[in-house]
């Protein structure tokens, strides 16, 4: 399972020489944030816990036996994959409020372990279910409701999201369909949301071979909301990187400096805040970091009473 987690909050800096208290509000709602935990390691067991954007106020919002993980959150909505009554590793998707309540299950569509997407104002999600039921990208409603198939002409494809404007799908893809096989090379995609004009955008660099074969050479994107480009993860160089590209592939550059290695990220809906996991030599222990994109400050979020923070996500709080 990959590990994941949520954001909650976004920054206002008051100018007084007290501490400084992270708290953005957007369009009157709080910002929070979202991500996943690896609870009880002893058991098999992932939550999707929340906190302040200051770090304060985590709180379990799960509290289910098995796995639990967030990979998208639409206004105060936390949309999470659970297998909650089924086999282990069967997912379901679902969604809370920001808080935890009214969970209540949108899909019998057996899911992969794959990021997903919103648009039309949160009312469609694009997702990829389990193999066993498909090959294909999903487009379904909040009813779980399949609207759409999209099956982009590659072996292998995962981890969609949508433009803003949700006309087009960015993705991971590949030409070879197992991780295992020695040309295999995860590279980010982009088509249209009826699957056509299909582009590679990113090119993992042919002389580096610091990655191992279950490395990310390009890994899940995320589309800022506000700048034309698409943040990826990729393991380069030794560690885990992030970077960006321009939507026609005309550019493209690391994002971001820093000694850590960071996977998992998402963008505040303003674009002003990044909030990702980060390690060390990409080893537990795992954290949530906050970055203020236009100052490149950064402040670390999670404490050590856990080993694997992950995956966060902005989440609004009424």
């Amino acid at each position: 399972m990959k590990t994941k987690i949520i954001l909650f909050s976004i920054f206002l800096m008051m100018g007084c020489k007290k501490e400084h208290k992270t708290v953005v509000s957007d369009h009157n709602h709080e910002l929070k944030i979202a991500y996943n935990v690896f609870y009880d390691e002893n058991n098999d067991d992932y939550e999707v816990f929340s906190m302040n954007l200051d770090g304060s106020n985590k709180k379990n919002i799960t509290e289910l036996k098995g796995v639990e993980w967030t990979y998208y959150a639409f206004n105060d909505k936390v949309y999470y994959v659970s297998d909650d009554g089924n086999e282990a590793r069967h997912y379901n998707l679902y969604s809370m409020n920001f808080d935890g309540t009214e969970k209540t299950k949108i899909s019998d569509i057996r899911l992969a372990d794959s990021w997903q997407g919103g648009r039309n104002n949160g009312s469609e999600f694009i997702v990829k279910p389990h193999h066993t039921v498909d090959t294909a990208f999903y487009v379904i409603n909040t009813k779980g409701e399949l609207i759409q198939e999209i099956k982009p002409e590659l072996a292998y494809f995962h981890d969609p999201t949508f433009s803003p404007d949700g006309k087009q799908i960015v993705f991971r893809g590949a030409h070879y369909s197992s991780k295992r096989e020695p040309q295999f090379i995860d590279e980010i995609y982009i088509m249209n949301s009826d699957g056509s004009n299909l582009k590679q955008l990113s090119h993992y660099p042919e002389n580096d071979t610091t990655a191992m074969w279950y490395a990310y050479k390009a890994g899940p994107p995320k589309w800022h909301p506000t700048e034309n480009f698409i943040s990826y993860s990729s393991f380069q160089n030794g560690k885990y990187r992030l970077f960006a590209v321009a939507p026609n592939g005309a550019k493209q550059w690391e994002l971001i400096e820093s000694d850590k290695g960071h996977v998992y990220h998402d963008w505040s809906p303003d674009g002003k805040w990044l909030v990702m996991d980060a390690a060390q030599n990409d080893a537990a222990p795992f954290h949530i970091e906050l970055l203020n994109f236009e100052t490149k400050k950064v402040k670390v979020l999670t404490d050590s009473t856990y080993n694997y923070h992950q995956a966060p996500v902005f989440v609004k709080a009424n």
